[in-house]
């Protein structure tokens, strides 16, 4: 096929991948909503390498970065928390969910989605039974949000390179919310996020 023939020139000349493997990726989340590590790897690879070729530095980590300054990468980091929320309001019991109904379309036209997302989530919050947790989204919540420019709102359109990035943030925070953690306040004990 055309798309492997590109990406062995690429690998074996170490050439830029084509922007058909990105287009593809995306299309293959966007169609069945799985975003799996080797789909991750292939995001994260795309970006590296065409930044690396253009002179720019592409900071796309192996795991959670809270200090990444894209936009996109936030915003996959925010649907990932609303998500969760969400799975805690109803306790998994959901048929569908905003990952089911949203999340294409989150990662490339964020101004028609957010805002729907961020009503949802307070309602989802007022059905969370333990405060401390309600609390512990809250925190998370703003943190993401107070690095989102607040004059320009959500953006439009992300473009592919930028849909690449939002799926790897979503991607980074929903393997960060199911590591366990150990925290003073607990005693040394393992939680789950």
């Amino acid at each position: 096929p055309p798309l492997g023939g590109a990406v062995s020139r690429a690998v074996l000349a170490g050439g830029p991948y084509p922007v058909t493997l990105l287009s593809a990726v995306l299309h293959r989340i966007g169609a069945d909503g799985r975003l799996n590590y080797a789909r991750a790897a292939i995001l994260k690879a795309f970006l590296v390498r065409a930044a690396r070729l253009s002179g720019q530095k592409e900071d796309v980590s192996m795991t959670l970065d809270t200090t990444n300054p894209s936009i996109a990468y936030r915003l996959g980091r925010l649907f990932a928390v609303l998500e969760k929320v969400q799975e805690e309001a109803y306790d998994n019991s959901l048929n569908t969910t905003i990952k089911d109904r949203f999340f294409s379309s989150a990662s490339a036209n964020p101004v028609a989605v957010f805002p729907r997302l961020l009503r949802l989530h307070a309602h989802h919050l007022d059905k969370l039974s333990h405060p401390g947790r309600k609390t512990n989204i809250e925190k998370l919540v703003q943190e993401i949000c107070s690095h989102l420019p607040a004059d320009a709102g959500f953006p439009a359109h992300l473009p592919l390179a930028d849909q690449g990035r939002f799926f790897i943030g979503y991607y980074h925070q929903r393997q960060d919310l199911f590591t366990k953690k150990t925290t003073p306040e607990n005693g040394g004990q393992e939680e789950i996020a």
